[in-house]
């Protein structure tokens, strides 16, 4: 017979706090005790004892042992499926009594790609401090699939991410459902090419893609490789893909070499000095990639949130030429 739940909420609400929460959530995402205990920063004792009382006053049990291990129970995913809405809307409440308090402290966790973090993240870590002297920055650095996960999974509080147009794996659409995605300008792509190539002419435009047909190309992260294809099969051809990194300096050197041809965003070439023996040359701007801003549902009612995000929003607008305005 299966189970059949009676409780009202009204009965159940006094027994859960944000902090049981929290440790549900983490044995969901790291699928141990211990895992829970080293990211929270808590002895693997003191998780099985807050367990224990918690499936005590429930009368219903969160965990069960399978083999040497534990998974959460129906009741437990329940409690995990909760656990970031539950943690925001307290710390927005708490944010906002504190600012009734006059009090201005924070921390805000950011998780942008590699190329932003010479870039963005500096920028906005001193704009951030030069406005809000009380608030502070943490960062991770991953690609957008994993920095969407992150703000689902209540690891961060703001994701700057990107992507590239005919994306067949955008982690905007169905990954990022019931999350907030904001456009946030773009950042252009550039045809990189060895000093002295034809394909490099006076003219500041676009290069015809269709003329490096016969190159060596050098491809990048995953998604920089995937929109690669897709801008060549729109020129009619399919690259010769010779070496792959996601190292944008081993790229130039590659390229000054004249080992191949690639293309890199603006913001990576802006990163670090250019080094010599290369040319640049600008795609099309619909071939640019597209910033986003991702966060929690309502995550700017929390105010160390807000102000974070409208100075990002001014870095963005400063730092990203070409790309002012909004995607």
């Amino acid at each position: 017979m299966p189970w059949h739940y009676e409780w009202m909420p009204e009965e159940i609400a006094p027994d859960l706090d944000v902090q049981t929460l929290r440790i549900v959530r983490a044995i969901a995402d790291t699928g141990s005790i211990t895992g829970a205990a080293a990211a929270l920063g808590y002895s693997q004792p003191a998780i099985s004892q807050h367990l224990r009382r918690l499936e005590t006053r429930l009368d219903v049990a969160i965990i069960e042992r399978v083999g040497r291990g534990v998974r959460l129970t129906e009741a437990g995913r329940v409690l995990a499926r909760h656990a970031p809405a539950v943690a925001l809307a307290v710390d927005a409440a708490a944010e906002e009594l504190a600012q009734l308090r006059g009090l201005r402290t924070g921390v805000v966790r950011l998780v942008a790609f590699p190329s932003a973090s010479p870039v963005i993240v500096p920028r906005l870590i001193a704009a951030l401090s030069a406005s809000h002297p009380g608030l502070s920055l943490t960062y991770l650095e991953a690609e957008p699939p994993e920095a969407v996960d992150a703000i689902r999974e209540d690891r961060a509080d703001i994701a700057l991410t990107f992507s590239y147009p005919g994306d067949r794996d955008d982690p905007h659409r169905s990954s990022a459902r019931g999350l907030t995605v904001r456009g946030a300008g773009r950042d252009d792509l550039m045809l990189v090419l060895p000093a002295g190539h034809p394909g490099h002419g006076t003219a500041v435009d676009a290069a015809d893609v269709g003329e490096l047909a016969d190159e060596t190309w050098i491809a990048g992260c995953p998604r920089c490789r995937g929109h690669l294809l897709e801008l060549c099969g729109r020129a009619g051809f399919v690259p010769r893909i010779g070496y792959e990194t996601d190292n944008y300096v081993a790229v130039e050197g590659l390229v000054a070499q004249g080992i191949g041809v690639a293309t890199l965003p603006r913001m990576a070439l802006d990163s670090f000095p250019m080094l010599p023996g290369i040319v640049t040359v600008p795609l099309p701007s619909a071939e640019a990639r597209r910033l986003h801003v991702v966060t929690a549902q309502g995550a700017e009612r929390v105010p160390s949130i807000a102000a974070a995000l409208t100075t990002l929003d001014g870095v963005l607008t400063r730092e990203t030429p070409a790309g002012r305005g909004r995607a």
